[in-house]
């Protein structure tokens, strides 16, 4: 394979900033172009909802530096791509490339009726200053999903002494994380004054502009603070008419290839085919699959081979206080194989072993280094 002359990366993610310094740590010495639409440059997302909504100081430690690469950064938006004559149009012109990396990330799904002002969803920086902002004066708040982000904003909301509700279909991460851990994480944060209301089918937003929760069967919860959950969608509609992307982001292979010649792409806006080893096949938009899949692109980029897959087990999470490490397979069901320490006492660490030989252990409240983790789900 020729090393390609240029690199464009399409995006200032985590996996688009990865990818930029993994081709110098390779080696790498062409040109390479960063587009990025974010006004404050890169910036790591974890610690949004983790320290940002609590800590103005936080603001000025997320940066993710690209100014030591000599990497040419566009400032603009992509608003298409022509792969056969290897052009990405954007905002303020168009970029040739010999090699692209798609890295744009992901938004947070809203669900706000058309014309319905006032939703607030947590994906950006400025989404982060925003809700801090909207905290001081809350008195009460709704959070809309009790996934990993809804349960972060939660505990962020009660350690700022607003009384908060969680809203849900599925009982607090149990979709992922299984009842057990569940069971342990709700008791928790009903401690620390979360309250849980369990909706019998989809809420929605109401009011004009937003003031509340309308349940299926009609009734109304309001709160001075409302703050949708609910995922988010990959940043896919630049590639429209290109065959790159369709309803679940841009398909890759382990080589974080798009099956197009020239075009790789990693992180929240991909997912795994099927054929892949993910069956079906699915998105896992985390912080640690971001990375690898930065590096992974690069190193495809330049024709070499991968130092590690496409895909990273592990996570964190922080609720009511607690910090939660994984690493191995998810979801995880039914009672742990081994247990050693007290989820109910805030310390404990559990391991599932699973039919294929591999395992997912779980720091609960443990400080236990990735490494080790990573050593006992071997």
């Amino acid at each position: 394979m020729t090393t390609p002359a240029s690199v464009l990366i399409v995006g200032e993610s985590l996996a688009g900033t990865t990818a930029a310094r993994e081709l110098r740590t390779l080696g790498y010495g062409g040109a390479i172009t960063v587009i990025g639409a974010e006004r404050h440059g890169p910036y790591s997302r974890p610690p949004l909802s983790k320290t940002v909504l609590k800590d103005p100081t936080a603001d000025e430690s997320l940066g993710l530096r690209l100014d030591d690469l000599g990497v040419d950064v566009a400032r603009t938006t992509a608003t298409g791509v022509d792969v056969d004559r290897r052009v990405v149009t954007a905002v303020d012109g168009s970029f040739a490339y010999d090699a692209l990396i798609i890295a744009t990330g992901a938004e947070a799904r809203r669900i706000a009726v058309p014309g319905q002002r006032g939703e607030l969803v947590l994906r950006t920086l400025d989404d982060a200053r925003r809700l801090r902002a909207r905290m001081a004066d809350a008195r009460s708040a709704i959070v809309l999903g009790a996934g990993f982000l809804g349960m972060e904003v939660a505990g962020a909301c009660a350690a700022r002494g607003v009384p908060v509700t969680v809203v849900d279909v599925d009982r607090p991460l149990e979709r992922v994380l299984g009842g057990y851990l569940s069971a342990a994480i709700t008791a928790r944060a009903r401690e620390r004054g979360i309250r849980f209301h369990h909706a019998r089918g989809l809420a929605t937003l109401a009011g004009d502009p937003v003031s509340g929760v309308r349940l299926p069967d009609g009734t109304v919860l309001t709160a001075d603070l409302v703050v949708t959950c609910a995922g988010e969608s990959p940043c896919t509609g630049w590639l429209a008419g290109s065959g790159l992307a369709d309803g679940l982001g841009v398909g890759i292979d382990h080589a974080c290839s798009t099956g197009v010649p020239g075009v790789f792409a990693a992180g929240d806006v991909t997912y795994l085919r099927a054929n892949e080893g993910s069956v079906p096949p699915r998105r896992a938009p985390f912080w640690a699959n971001a990375v690898a899949q930065g590096r992974v692109a690069a190193a495809s980029v330049l024709g070499l081979p991968a130092a590690g897959p496409p895909t990273d087990d592990f996570f964190w999470t922080e609720v009511a206080g607690l910090a939660i490490k994984v690493v191995g397979p998810l979801p995880v069901t039914g009672e742990p194989t081994a247990r050693d320490g007290d989820p109910g006492a805030g310390r404990a660490l559990l391991t599932w072993d699973r039919p294929d030989g591999r395992s997912t252990v779980v720091a609960y409240g443990l400080r236990k280094s990735v490494a080790a983790l990573r050593a006992l789900a071997s």
